[in-house]
């Protein structure tokens, strides 16, 4: 989905940190083997045939590269710890899912989309607004410079995003207000809602744009200097918490999570908290000195990161009627 060029192309993969984690925790109680997510998976799998496989693939290729993996294990009939490819293709598009969740009436920012400078059509967005790819995740082509000012700066930031990323570029109207977010776990009406992480700008440095950006997460927030600027529990009224919390459950729903998700937040300009993103397969760094949000509210709802990783594939087996 971009060019060799970018210095963002695994922002998306998991570190083998992770990796050897993830495989640790499930080996507690299980028989692992690993099987990398590539064009060769099909093969192993279907030789192998395991009972169960816990799916953190990423994929390498197009914008339906989350769902690759999954499909081959429904073609095979394999059970799998979280969503499904519809749901995993749908989520990875964000204008996409911005559709679907305004046909829900769920909140989110006025948007537009452009392949190219000819196509743009702004009709009521106001300035500030927010360039970045349609299709990455990991703050993949975010960066400060996506925050633009005027269309000078809108316009430079379009080509950057469709000449390096080959890919639409989605424009967002900026959210002001404070950001959050909220990991699940769960099916249907058994959905648990982890206590709410906030991330509070205010603690950035005066050079990063108020975005969750690539350097902002990758470059400035490191283990051995992790930025102050997540909260959790998030400090915020009663009313505030269960008005993000129904928001989120709804989102989790509508667009047919499974298992587990993140979905991030933010307050427009009348304190109405905006879906910014949804994450079927959210980020699970294991070091508590690393800023990864649902570990963080797992570990605030006392749980250690072997029984976060555990409970997601308990979840996942009990939909599946494995046990």
């Amino acid at each position: 989905m971009q060019t060799q060029t970018s210095t963002d192309t695994y922002a998306e993969w998991d570190s083998w940190e992770t990796i050897d984690a993830l495989k640790q925790a499930l080996e507690l109680y299980n028989n692992v083997m690993m099987i990398e997510g590539n064009e060769v998976a099909y093969l192993k799998l279907k030789e192998t045939k395991p009972d169960i496989v816990f799916n953190v693939t990423e994929g390498s290729n197009g914008i339906s590269r989350e769902a690759q993996i999954p499909a081959m294990l429904d073609l095979l009939n394999i059970p799998y710890t979280g969503s499904d490819p519809l749901t995993l293709s749908i989520c990875l598009d964000k204008a996409r899912t911005k559709e679907i969740l305004s046909y829900h009436k769920i909140p989110n920012s006025k948007f537009t989309t452009t392949k190219n400078l000819d196509q743009l059509n702004l009709a009521d967005l106001h300035f500030p607004l927010i360039v970045k790819p349609v299709a990455e995740g990991s703050s993949k082509g975010i960066y400060s410079s996506s925050f633009v000012s005027d269309k000078k700066e809108l316009f430079n930031e379009i080509k950057r995003v469709t000449e390096n990323y080959k890919q639409t570029a989605l424009i967002e109207e900026y959210l002001p207000g404070r950001e959050f977010t909220v990991a699940l776990l769960g099916n249907d009406e058994e959905v648990s809602i982890l206590p709410i992480v906030e991330l509070n700008y205010e603690e950035f440095p005066d050079n990063l744009a108020r975005i969750y950006s690539y350097e902002a997460k990758w470059l400035i927030d490191t283990k051995d200097n992790p930025l102050k600027a997540f909260t959790c529990p998030a400090k915020i009224s009663k009313s505030l918490e269960h008005i993000i919390n129904r928001m989120a459950l709804k989102t989790f729903k509508v667009l047919n999570c499974k298992d587990w998700a993140r979905i991030d937040l933010r307050l427009d300009t009348d304190g109405i908290p905006n879906v910014i993103e949804i994450n079927p397969l959210p980020g699970i760094l294991p070091d508590p000195r690393e800023n990864s949000s649902f570990p963080k509210a797992a570990l605030a709802a006392g749980y250690t990161y072997n029984e976060m990783i555990n409970k997601v594939l308990y979840i996942s087996l009990k939909r599946h009627g494995l046990i």
